[in-house]
């Protein structure tokens, strides 16, 4: 009898539980849709202006902003006053990310036009995003 109600209840409660500790986090927190939706804007940004300097891959040009996007998010949020937000700081928030992104993910030496990428992508951010 032991073994019948083994065979029985045990699939049943695993299903469940597994189904509990999976469906618990259905939707994510607001601020990650926030993260998500500024990596997107900054990725699409330097696609743009890498296709119009005709410098680096698509794929290269967007993790590199879609980084420095996602640094903008995060330095608005450590701000004392977040609907606050300053141009020239998420410029140069976003060009010193672009160039870092660069720099860890190598490629040729383009500085410069790194830096121009991020601070595009860092301003676009800030003006969609008021």
């Amino acid at each position: 009898m032991n073994r019948i109600l083994k065979r029985a209840l045990l699939p049943g409660i695993m299903a469940a539980s597994l189904a509990g500790v999976t469906l618990v986090p259905v939707k994510p927190a607001a601020a990650d849709d926030q993260v998500l939706r500024d990596a997107a804007i900054g990725a699409g940004t330097c696609v743009v202006t890498g296709a119009i300097r005709g410098r680096g891959t698509v794929l290269r040009n967007a993790a590199k902003c879609g980084a420095a996007g996602a640094a903008v998010n995060g330095a608005n949020g450590l701000r004392r006053n977040p609907k606050k937000r300053s141009l020239g700081q998420d410029a140069a928030v976003g060009a010193g990310a672009s160039a870092a992104t660069r720099a860890v993910l190598g490629g040729r030496e383009d500085t410069a036009g790194d830096l121009l990428d991020g601070a595009a992508a860092g301003a676009v951010i800030n003006i969609l995003t008021k």
